[in-house]
């Protein structure tokens, strides 16, 4: 009798280890991870447009075990501060410009770079290519993982003085730029003041007249209502952005591979979406922003081009030849 009981309890026994093994890995497979995805600009533009419908989908299509919740005008904090958050893992993702990578990795300026592409499509091209997945495998080892590259624009110059046809008209303009070395050269080069400045405090810098200029793409110049403190825009076209769409690599490791799939698309996905909405909106926001009463104006870009050329052979030695091989090859 007591064989039996002893085989009946050790039958029960491996009966519930099973289940409890069972239970653990229905829950592995069930659990959920939520990012918190931030981003700087106002909920106006196409970045929380594009990536509030990212983020719906990707709740659709795994079942609810990827969650994103999307924070728009800076609430999680500036772009550096959500890059550093995502390499420590107290933030979870970012919708960020390629140009703020560049104090991790300072080959991301290579995208900046002052009159780098010729067209969106030829920069696409490069960053949905070589380029792109170069750029990805360095920042991997950073703690950031590169889901998609979306779109940031054409950079204008908008300032309260007069109308920039050529670099001397930009002689003894303060203008806010971006926190990297590469822009406040390029603007130095070109006889302004530039100084670095959180996007978050802009408007209000150029409000109080700490700044006189400031330089972004058009739907930033609208999204952000800069048409209330700025008067002139001039179409200077300088630089080409990205706007990385990432994640912390602690996070990323949570997801499983076939949700990582499913992530990845998505983001590719509405990141093409986002880029046609830049694309669809140019010339309609032109419009808007003269009605606001901006005042625009080409520029002759061959003499920025020319007056930038020293810029790139500064910046070489941080590329590297290979780096720069491959963005050539895109731009021929």
């Amino acid at each position: 009798m007591k064989l039996g009981i002893s085989k009946i309890s050790r039958g029960l026994a491996a009966t519930v280890i099973a289940g409890i093994v069972g239970l653990s890995a229905h829950s592995a497979a069930m659990a959920e991870t939520t990012i918190r995805l931030g981003h700087v600009l106002a909920d106006t533009h196409s970045w929380h447009k594009a990536s509030t419908d990212f983020a719906k989908e990707v709740s659709e299509k795994t079942e609810g075990r990827v969650k994103i919740e999307i924070f728009p005008s800076g609430q999680l904090g500036t772009e550096k501060e959500v890059i550093e958050g995502m390499q420590i893992g107290t933030i979870q993702g970012g919708l960020i410009g390629s140009g703020s990578f560049q104090f991790v990795e300072p080959k991301f300026g290579i995208i900046e770079m002052p009159y780098a592409w010729t067209s969106r499509e030829q920069a696409f091209a490069a960053l949905d290519g070589k380029l792109g997945t170069a750029l990805a495998d360095l920042l991997r080892p950073k703690g950031i993982e590169v889901l998609a590259w979306w779109e940031n624009g054409f950079r204008n110059i908008t300032n309260n003085k007069h109308p920039i046809v050529k670099p001397a008209d930009l002689a003894g303009i303060k203008i806010r730029v971006t926190p990297d070395k590469v822009r406040l050269a390029t603007f130095e080069r070109l006889g302004a003041q530039p100084a670095p400045l959180a996007f978050g405090e802009l408007y209000s810098a150029l409000q109080q007249g700490v700044f006189d200029a400031q330089e972004n793409p058009l739907s930033i110049i609208d999204a952000s209502s800069f048409y209330e403190v700025q008067k002139y825009v001039s179409m200077t076209g300088h630089i080409w952005g990205a706007a990385c769409l990432t994640v912390s690599s602690m996070t990323w490791a949570q997801v499983s591979p076939e949700d990582q799939a499913i992530v990845k698309e998505a983001a590719v996905k509405w990141g093409n979406a986002q880029r046609q909405m830049v694309a669809d909106n140019e010339v309609a926001l032109i419009e808007k922003l003269k009605s606001k009463g901006m005042q625009f104006n080409e520029v002759d870009k061959a003499a920025f081009v020319d007056a930038l050329k020293p810029i790139w052979e500064s910046e070489k030695d941080v590329f590297g030849p290979e780096l720069l091989e491959v963005m050539d090859s895109y731009r021929k």
